[in-house]
Order: structure tokens, then sequence, then C-alpha cells
């Protein structure tokens, strides 16, 4: 438990600081105020929240024999936990189309992505999550718990909490998988979708630079897609009578914290635009090659 507890703590210290510093760096730095880093910075901002929203809780299980949340808690932390992860998913899919107008729209691009459409596409991800959430939540709430209270898993996450309930949950499974469509298989669509009008647009530039330029883009946010709205679509989308516990618990875990890990590495890693301005900001050298 010790070790576990140790690199749980690193992870979590890790997504605050990586996450942090592409926000602080997004910010500071003029070169990046386009839309592109702008949907980035909101995706720093979401995964620093949700990250937050259930981890410190954890940690404190970890490091205490008492391992109790009270139900207000509970809730709260399943409704805010919603709200951040459904706007996230939406928020992919705003990224999509952000780099289906740069792809294939490069010259009209910046009229098209106005700071104003920017803004209401985020606030458009933000209701979507607020309503979305509620609905999960209060069907949840509404069924009596009989005891013993005892969720197994890492937070209140509404697939665990189910399990508790001392009443038929089909209703529940049907509106889980009703509302999946809406927050993550809507979502996954529009971006496989749109994807397929970039490839087809990338395979007619004739540069391969450019094509190879082109594809680096739309690989890191491919990737982020994928290690966060598959398990998450698994997760929420399966009937609660198939559900295993333990399985449950790993794809919590992934999309959960090891995503909001990768997501700055993956952003920055390869990308010049954010080394350029982690020297700027920091002083620390000359521009990288």
């Amino acid at each position: 438990m010790p070790l576990l507890f140790s690199a749980f703590l690193m992870t979590y210290l890790l997504i605050i600081l990586g996450n942090s510093l592409i926000t602080i760096l997004i910010c500071l730095d003029s070169h990046l105020h386009t839309p592109m880093y702008f949907f980035i910075g909101v995706l720093s901002m979401l995964d620093l929240s949700y990250t937050t929203t259930t981890v410190p809780q954890m940690l404190a299980h970890m490091a205490s024999q008492k391992k109790t949340i009270s139900f207000a808690s509970c809730v709260a932390q399943m409704y805010i936990f919603l709200v951040l992860g459904i706007t996230e998913s939406w928020l992919f899919a705003i990224m999509s189309i952000d780099r289906y107008v740069a792809i294939c729209h490069p010259l009209r691009y910046k009229v098209i992505m106005s700071p104003w459409l920017c803004g209401v596409m985020v606030i458009f991800c933000g209701l979507w999550g607020v309503i979305s959430a509620l609905v999960y939540t209060v069907f949840a709430m509404r069924l009596p718990y009989c005891g013993p209270n005892k969720i197994n898993h890492f937070f209140c996450e509404v697939p665990a909490v189910l399990k508790l309930a001392c009443a038929d949950t089909s209703v529940n499974d049907r509106i889980d998988f009703i509302l999946g469509f809406s927050v993550i298989l809507v979502p996954l669509s529009l971006i496989l979708v749109i994807y397929v009008n970039i490839f087809i647009a990338i395979l007619r530039i004739r540069s391969g630079q450019g094509r190879l330029k082109a594809f680096s883009t739309c690989a890191s946010h491919i990737t982020v897609v994928t290690m966060f709205c598959v398990p998450a679509m698994v997760m929420y989308m399966k009937p609660g009578s198939e559900a295993s516990p333990e399985e449950d618990k790993k794809l919590a875990l992934f999309y959960n914290v090891i995503s909001a890990f990768f997501n700055p590495i993956i952003y920055s890693l390869r990308n010049k635009d954010v080394k350029r301005a982690f020297l700027k900001v920091t002083g620390w050298g000359r521009d990288p090659e």
C-alpha cells in the first residue's frame, strides 16, 4: 500500500505540474493565443479539475484506516466528475472541428474560428456537461440504498454506486445507455466523420513535409481521444449486470488518471511552439531547432 500510495501521489503531482504548466504557457505567450491552444488550455484545466475531484480522496483513503465519505460528498463528487468528464468528451469533438478548419480551410481559419465562436463552443460543452450530469445523478440518487453502503471503487462513480441500490436498476441502465449516445457516441461519431474528411484532404497535399505536419497534429488528438473516450464508453454503456467491479476500476483509472497524465506529454513533447514558449517564459535558452 505505501508503494501504491507513492505511485499515485507522484502521478497526481505530475498531472498538476504538467497541466498547470501548459495552461500558464498558453496564457503568457502571445504566440499560443490561437484557437488550437485555447482548446488545449481548456482541456488541461478540465484534466486538472476532474483528477482533483477524485484522486485526493483516493489518496486520503489509502493513507487512513477510515475509508468513509458522506452521502452529500459522494453525490457532489459524482456530479462534478460527470460534468467535467462529459464536457471533455464534447471538447474533443470541438477540437476535431478546429483541426478540420485549420487543415481544409487554412486561409479562412482565423476568420471562421473567431474568439467568439471558440468561446460559444466551450460554453456549449460545459452546458451539455451540466445538464447530462444532472440527469445521471438525479436518476442514481432517486433509488433506495439499504446497505451495506460499501462502494467497491476508487471514488463515487455512477456504475459503482448503482450496485448498492436495493431496487431494480434497469431504468437507470436504459438512461445511462441513452445518455451514453449523446455524451460519448455522438462526439466520437462526429470526430470519426471529421477525420475521414481531414485524411482525404491531407492526401491531396502535394508537399510530403506538409502531409507529415498535418498527420502529426492529428495523431496527437486521436491518441488523446482514444485514451479517454473508449474506456469511458465501455464503462457507461454496458448493462450494470455485466459490469465487473475490478474491470470497472481499471477502466476508471485509465480515463481518470492515466489520460490526464499523458495529455500534456502528448501535446507538448514534440510541439515546437510549446517548447519555444517554455524557453521564452523561463529564459533558459534559445528557441529549439
